[in-house]
């Protein structure tokens, strides 16, 4: 018969106790976690809270906007606003591409040292310039650059914020100052051009309507100084009125002789009167013949001078409608200027706000851990699948 009763053969020994209490813990912290999580994580935690340099931040918030009632948007305009991108977005992005460009950079650099604002004493290795890969170049400068400078935009309210970095409160401010400054320059040089391209043809066409209208003043002014009168129109009404007057005083004249032949047939006075009504009647045909004789006469010199004061006022309403056109251009040219206006001017901040350590402790301990447990779902997966 067996003997199923338990015995006590003493206590277990201290190596064997050691070793089943230490393979829980060995098994639920193996090595893979602690390189993928806990050194990463460790290294991250030196770095954010001992080397970390701090970094003060700087924001303004400004609007692109157009006046009201502006002009049509152009066909690029309508086309982005296709797309959900209104004609101010576009503006306001535009301005967004020149404060991260390099001419932005170029213009901050001919009035700030920024490889000292971007690399002082003090940054770290991480972040100040250049990194420790890097050397000191335009082009590593511009990628420091683009780190420390944020621009954005709210679809929402149309407001567009600027945030910029910097190793000191000072450097912040100035390099934010100095990137909206550069936009409103960006704004008023792309005001200027459309300006000059709006308004530069209306100006050449009243410039030559101009021209064309003192050079038919002048052919006028020419041709009445030729000729000595002012307006032939004058000229002849004053000749009718003349031969009007020469006529009633060939009839008076006439009368007289008629009275005076039939009182006196025999009168010394008859070969007076008909010499007095001979040159009154030379005198008439004499006026006639400049009225409407040949090319010298007035009738001639009228269609000249009418054709000359035709001229004149076309020349005089193509200037007014020239002058009318730049007038409307200079409107249009007005309706569609932009302005760059602050709504919150750049900041100075009196304590630095990044870098947010034990965020990013956390943050990268989050991180890793998650991929640790996909790595670990993946490879446990891939083992059972082997065995089964």
């Amino acid at each position: 018969m067996t003997d199923n009763r338990l015995k006590y053969l003493g206590p277990l020994s201290a190596s064997g106790a050691s070793t089943r209490m230490k393979a829980p813990l060995l098994k639920r912290a193996p090595w893979p976690f602690i390189v993928v999580v806990l050194i990463p994580t460790l290294l991250a935690a030196i770095y954010y809270l001992f080397i970390a340099a701090p970094r003060y931040v700087s924001e303004a918030q400004f609007i692109v906007r157009a006046p009201s009632g502006g002009s049509q948007p152009s066909s690029l305009g309508v086309a982005l606003q296709g797309v959900g991108l209104a004609s101010t977005q576009t503006d306001a992005f535009a301005v967004h591409e020149y404060i991260r460009s390099r001419d932005s950079l170029t213009e901050l650099r001919r009035r700030n040292d920024i490889e000292k604002m971007l690399g002082q004493r003090g940054s770290d290795i991480l972040t100040s310039y250049p990194r420790p890969w890097e050397r000191r170049s335009s082009e590593a400068l511009f990628s420091a650059f683009k780190r420390f400078v944020v621009v954005g935009y709210d679809s929402t309210t149309g407001i567009s914020k600027l945030r910029v970095e910097a190793f000191s409160a000072r450097d912040a401010n100035r390099l934010a100052e100095g990137l909206l400054s550069g936009g409103e320059q960006l704004v008023n040089r792309l005001n200027e051009r459309a300006s000059r391209d709006a308004v530069a043809n209306a100006l050449r066409a009243r410039e030559s309507a101009s021209a064309a209208a003192n050079e038919s003043r002048r052919k006028l002014l020419a041709f009445q100084t030729q000729e000595q009168f002012l307006d032939p129109q004058i000229n002849a009404r004053e000749s009718s009125e003349l031969i009007g007057g020469l006529r009633a005083s060939v009839a008076q004249l006439r009368a007289e002789r008629a009275q005076l032949a039939q009182d006196a047939p025999t009168s010394p006075q008859l070969p007076m009167l008909d010499g007095r009504i001979a040159a009154y009647e030379r005198q008439i045909e004499a006026e006639r013949g400049s009225l409407a004789g040949g090319s010298a006469s007035l009738a001639s010199k009228a269609s000249t001078y009418e054709a000359l004061v035709l001229e004149r006022e076309l020349a005089d309403k193509e200037f007014a409608m020239a002058s009318a056109v730049v007038i409307s251009a200079e409107q249009d040219a007005q309706k569609q200027k932009l302005y760059l206006d602050r709504v919150v001017s750049p900041s100075l901040p009196d304590e630095p706000e990044e870098p947010k350590r034990w965020l990013a402790i956390l943050t990268v301990f989050a991180t890793l851990f998650g991929l640790y447990g996909i790595g670990w779902l993946v490879w446990a997966g891939v083992r059972e699948h082997r065995h089964g």
